[in-house]
């Protein structure tokens, strides 16, 4: 299969025009000007990105991820790919023990499956002053017992854990899991500047949505923010939902962590696609107005109700740059960054990477999606491929 378009961004370069010549599932070739070949899909004045990688995603479609049924944690993979996230990694909140650990076995299956990338366990090693939409009735100290029953039922599947360095067994819980090959992340957290530099020294490398549930900054204490920010050895997350993070922190962190240390994520709820209503997410009641969420009941924001290519649209059109430096970024943000944080796969468009990208028009409203050298959605069509209607996702 060649394409053709009028802008391709492969996560390293900008081509205008661009074409991409794929056999296998695979992308065998890429380059700018006119092809050698003629194309099979000549999209004309559109821009071709990467497929999205989010590495934080509660669920979607109307369903969570901390379902134990299969056909559900497949609805949510499917509607996020749609929206052009080809790679997921599904997130679970804290749970109690047996519970978690029947979510993680749900889970494993269905990376097992190739439905999902992997799994984030966040918490339930959390502070409960800074708990977010989490229980805090199942918030606990990270005690070894459990940190290797958890893993051993993850089967090398759990990609990420998010903790509060801060807990009781907090250093020692970030070597285990790093020990184990899993990434550990910063959240969640009352944490001091100087305990989060003890986290990272630990093997912490990642930092859970930047800002949110998160100790704030002070001119005496600079807390977990900063750490995080100044240390090129970490990855920070970002909601760039137009809910969770104001423009202007956006733009003053993109400046502070670089092009290479800044990743996008939903942070997305079942409610992601939905209209307005009550959901759940873990075991709390969140209530979805105007497109936000909150657990029931309060002022807390319980996730998000975005997508990926909501996420990037912000990205794009609030960084201050101008939009060809923008989209560079945002394509960073949002494909290659979270997929080097996670170790997965390479997520740009380069030569033996895996054939997975999104069409975006003119307003970046997604309207093609390839994933694996397969059309989920046609962009000259805007409906499912076959392979999703057959209940193709991952």
């Amino acid at each position: 299969m060649l394409i053709t378009a009028d802008t391709v961004l492969t996560g390293r370069d900008l081509l205008r025009p661009g074409w991409i010549d794929i056999a296998a599932g695979t992308v065998r070739a890429i380059g700018s000007g006119a092809p050698a070949a003629p194309a099979d899909h000549r999209l004309g004045a559109v821009t071709v990105v990467p497929g999205f990688v989010d590495t934080h995603t509660h669920g979607g479609g109307g369903t969570d991820f901390s379902t134990t049924a299969q056909p559900d944690i497949a609805h949510s993979a499917r509607l996020h790919l749609r929206h052009g996230t080809t790679t997921l990694v599904a997130s679970l909140v804290s749970a109690a023990p047996e519970d978690l650990v029947a979510q993680i076995g749900a889970l494993r299956a269905a990376v097992e499956a190739d439905v999902i990338a992997g799994i984030h366990l966040e918490g339930p090693w959390l502070a409960a002053t800074r708990c977010g939409a989490h229980d805090p009735s199942v918030l606990r100290d990270p005690e070894p017992a459990e940190l290797q029953r958890v893993l051993a039922a993850g089967g090398g599947t759990i990609r990420m854990v998010t903790l509060a360095p801060e807990r009781a067994g907090g250093l020692d819980a970030v070597r285990r899991i790093a020990g184990a090959g899993a990434v550990v992340a910063v959240g969640h957290t009352e944490a001091t500047y100087e305990r989060t530099q003890a986290a990272i020294n630990a093997g912490a490398t990642v930092g859970t949505h930047l800002f949110n549930a998160m100790r704030p900054i002070h001119q005496r204490e600079p807390g977990p923010v900063i750490a995080l920010l100044e240390d090129p050895r970490v990855t920070v997350e970002l909601i760039t939902d137009g809910v969770h993070v104001h423009p202007a922190l956006y733009r003053e962190v993109r400046r502070s962590a670089g092009p290479d240390r800044v990743s996008l994520i939903t942070d997305a709820m079942a409610a992601a696609g939905m209209p307005d209503g009550r959901y759940r997410l873990g075991s709390l009641a969140v209530d979805v107005r105007d497109g936000t969420a909150r657990v029931s009941g309060s002022d807390t924001i319980a996730g998000s109700t975005a997508t990926m290519d909501r996420v990037f649209r912000f990205a794009v059109t609030r960084s201050g740059l101008d939009r060809d430096d923008a989209l560079r970024l945002a394509v960073r943000m949002a494909t290659v960054n979270p997929a080097r944080a996670l170790g997965l796969p390479e997520a740009g468009l380069v030569p033996g990477a895996v054939a997975n990208l999104v069409v975006l028009d003119p307003a970046l409203e997604v309207t093609g999606v390839l994933h694996r050298g397969a059309w989920v959605i046609q962009p000259s069509r805007g409906e499912p491929s076959r392979g999703e209607a057959d209940g193709f996702s991952g």
